[in-house]
Parts: structure tokens; sequence; C-alpha cells
């Protein structure tokens, strides 16, 4: 028996990551009749059958697994997001590193396309990543052919295990090519070889990449707040979770209730509007949703 960490899922195959090679194994029926599924990043207890076959037979706890892509054990997230075409959105950042800090997946903000803002539009932004900044994101800012990315991104990825995230057509794909030269994705994010379009499912592979691990797959193109409940989206906003400690009432919403130390921040200018807006309406978001059985 041997230790090793799920690096692909391939047409009911678990490629299993030890000592310099890959394993290539299945799941035992245990899991099936548990409804247990093996998935890439699962660290597993596995037997060897011959020069290179095998079987799981045990996956260890996760701290976190992801549905879109299936993934375990995930550290960070590369929050790419353009600043034009399509224009940047607060709304839009807010809900992804809202359902990210459900997943205790850390958030990291990238920001493609700079070189396109005019000074203005480039003044305006600069006071949203300040904001972001503030609350405690780490924020990267790049440009187009931007030979100083890999050198940012290298301390970042190194030891880790990252995922990509964000909406289409703002340059995950760009991104990949970047920092994967012989992966070279369509920067569409649609490979015609491969023959897969918006609504086919690719497997997912973890590479090295920098000394860490990164998912092949830009994956996450929507997101809803479908694992978090009223009461738990204060602690998916970083400091309007700091800012509950000093609410009155425990299981404060932040809404109508007296004594609110969010609210009173908001007041005095210590919380920004556009995050407690956003707040607001996720917050109606969970509570109109329909009940789960």
């Amino acid at each position: 028996m041997a230790q090793g960490q799920i690096r692909k899922a391939l047409s009911g195959f678990y490629y299993v990551f030890h000592n310099g090679e890959l394993v290539q194994c299945r799941g035992r029926g245990v899991f099936r009749n548990r409804g247990e599924a093996p998935l890439v990043g699962d660290i597993v207890d596995y037997t060897k059958e011959g020069e290179s076959d095998g079987y799981i037979m045990k996956i260890y706890p996760r701290f976190n697994e992801l549905v879109r892509p299936p993934i375990a054990n995930v550290d960070q997230a590369l929050l790419v997001f353009s600043v034009k075409e399509p224009d940047f959105s607060t709304l839009l950042l807010d809900r992804f590193l809202a359902v990210l800090e459900s997943y205790h997946v850390k958030p990291i903000i990238c920001l493609t396309k700079m070189d396109l803002l005019t000074d203005g539009e480039r003044e305006q932004l600069q006071q949203y990543i300040e904001d972001y900044k503030t609350i405690g994101y780490l924020v990267i800012e790049t440009y187009k052919n931007d030979d100083e990315l890999i050198n940012q991104l290298q301390p970042i990825l190194r030891g880790k295990t990252s995922v990509l995230a964000g909406q289409s057509g703002v340059g995950k794909s760009t991104l990949l090519n970047t920092l994967l030269p012989d992966l070279n994705l369509k920067t569409n994010g649609i490979s015609q070889s491969l023959g897969r379009g918006k609504h086919t499912t690719r497997h997912v592979e973890l590479i090295d990449v920098c000394d860490g691990l990164l998912a092949d797959t830009p994956g996450f193109s929507s997101f809803d707040f479908d694992n978090i409940e009223k009461d738990e989206l204060s602690y998916c906003f970083p400091e309007i979770a700091t800012l509950s400690e000093g609410c009155k009432f425990r299981g404060c919403l932040h809404i109508k209730e007296p004594k609110c130390a969010v609210k009173n921040a908001l007041e005095t200018g210590e919380l920004t509007h556009y995050r407690y807006e956003h707040f607001t309406e996720f917050l109606q978001e969970i509570i109109d949703r329909k009940p789960r059985y």
C-alpha cells in the first residue's frame, strides 16, 4: 500500500502521482456503494498491481471540494477579471469572491487588459483596487504581452494547488497559455480539434507550474449561492465578518436589527456602500431560494 495524490481523472481511471510517476488506478466498488467518488486533488492510499496499474483503497478527508471543476483540496483561485471588454464589474467580482470564501478557497484577483483603460477609467479603477487591498485581497494587474507576469505569479503559485476562475472572454486561456506554453489552448476557450464547446466538460488535470499545481481548465463559468445559508453569508465578506463581532445580537443579518456594527460602519464610511449593497442583494437571493429537500 502506498500514498499519493490523484493528478488526473479520465474515463473512469484515476492517475495517482507518487515518487515522480503516475499510476493508473480504478476506484474500489466500496466507494460507489457509499456514494463517494475520488476527485482530482485527493490524497489516497492505493495498491499497485503490475507495473503501472492499481486500485484506490482509501480517500483521505478533504478540506474542500469544488463541483465545477470537480476537484478537491484547492488552496487558491486566480480570479481573472478584465477591466474592459467586458467591463469590470464589482457585483460579479463580489459574487465570485463570496462563493470562493464559502469553499475556503483563497481568492487572488487578477485584472487583465489594464492597457485598454483611459486615464479617467484607471483613476476610478484604482479606488476599487485600494478597497479590495484594504479588505486583504491580493490584486495583480496584467498588461498585454506582460513579460513580468510569470515573475509575479511564481511566488504566488509555489507550493499551492490553484484553479482559474472568471467569466468568459476575460483572458483566462491567455493566462493559462502564458503559464503553460505547451498547453496551447485556443484563446476563446474552445478547442475545435478536441471538439469541445461551451457545454462540454474536459477532464481535469493538475499540472506542475512554478513549483505548484494548477488545474489546466478555466473552470467556474457561473457562480450561485446554493451551498451558503443566510446566516453564513457575512463570513464570506471578510470585512463584514470582522465588523459583525461588534453587533449586539448574535445571528444579526445586518439589515433591520438594532445596534448593528455593520450598519454603523456603513454610516461612518468604514464599510464601502457597494460591498454592503452586494451583500444585501446576495442575502435576498439566498432568502428567496427555493427550499431543498
